[in-house]
């Protein structure tokens, strides 16, 4: 069993003095208490964050600022992420579900942590992750869910936010919090590639704590939308999932916005596909050129090779799906 103290703070600055020390911040737990659960986790304190800010509100340029502690099923029910982020609802029914939605925060959707198998094993994996320098077992071993883009020797394992894909599309900003003063992170910056330190995750400080996710003015709602594939239609994590927007001017390609889950140790923004397509005719022939383009740098595992083709298949298809009939 497992002792820890436990905390709960009134806001962030609460949170803040009372985490000094290494304590571990505690949203709705679904996450965390699993892993501590199977003690992948063994903090030595928690501080219950579900106190901070659970507002969601306009800003003055005509985005949105969603708390940190807002609800996964709060966000996808709100009027303006229907309406003016249509993805981001999609993508945060397609993650979970009721259930674990009505518990699951913002800031600890974004923080949640792999759902590698060898990961989770602390009695007979190695995991790079979990005990930095003792190896990562999935690179020879079962490897069907795993990275294509962005691993390293050091770790192949996916990030399993699908509301982080659908925020990287969206420009998403993340703001923080620590006893040095406040900052902002764009949300793709957030999550670091594994490297050689596949076990420091994110580019927080220690003790830092994300307080709100910022949206832009919705400029892209119209043709916009998240599409997941996974193994069964009952909730499981994406093999491979794509969140696209674009703006079309007559038959070109003037904005567009396209990023991946399921296949990368980080939600993925698709830079090189935007590349390909932004200035060029939404033709089929354009989308295979930018999957392609995205898909050059993938190193596929012995495993996961039918990921390269699955990805490639789903961003023609949601491209193709954007410019004839608008979002779904």
């Amino acid at each position: 069993m497992i002792e820890f103290r436990y905390s709960r703070a009134a806001d962030a600055a609460d949170a803040i003095r009372l985490a000094d020390g290494g304590a571990r911040y505690l949203g709705g737990g679904t996450n965390l208490v699993d892993l501590m659960r199977e003690n992948v986790e063994t903090p030595s304190a928690l501080v219950d964050v579900t106190g901070l800010s659970t507002d969601i509100q306009g800003t003055a340029d005509g985005g949105l600022m969603i708390g940190a502690a807002t609800r996964n099923t709060a966000v996808a029910e709100h009027s303006a992420v229907r309406t003016g982020y249509p993805m981001l609802a999609r993508a945060i029914v397609a993650g979970a579900s009721g259930q674990i939605r009505n518990m699951a925060t913002v800031g600890g959707n974004l923080l949640q942590r792999t759902r590698c198998a060898y990961f989770y094993d602390t009695e007979g994996a190695r995991c790079n992750k979990r005990s930095p320098g003792h190896g990562c077992d999935a690179i020879e071993g079962v490897n069907r869910g795993h990275a294509i883009l962005g691993a390293s020797p050091s770790c192949v394992a996916t990030h399993p936010s699908d509301m982080g894909v659908a925020l990287a599309a969206l420009d998403a900003v993340v703001h923080l919090q620590s006893s040095s003063g406040v900052r902002t992170v764009a949300l793709c910056d957030l999550h670091r590639l594994p490297g050689d330190r596949p076990d420091v995750e994110t580019v927080l400080e220690p003790g830092e704590l994300i307080t709100a996710v910022e949206l832009p003015a919705p400029e892209l709602a119209t043709r916009s939308t998240y599409r997941k594939v996974r193994d069964r239609s009952s909730y499981a994590f994406a093999l491979v999932s794509v969140a696209a927007a674009l703006v079309l001017e007559g038959e070109t390609i003037a904005v567009v916005r396209l990023a991946l889950g399921g296949v990368a140790p980080k939600p993925w923004r698709a830079w090189r596909a935007e590349e390909v397509l932004r200035g060029r005719a939404a033709t089929m022939e354009t989308f295979a050129r930018a999957a392609d383009a995205e898909l050059a740098g993938a190193r596929p595992l012995a495993g996961n090779a039918f990921k390269v083709d699955l990805a490639r298949r789903t961003i023609i298809a949601v491209l193709r799906q954007l410019t004839e009939g608008g979002r779904s």
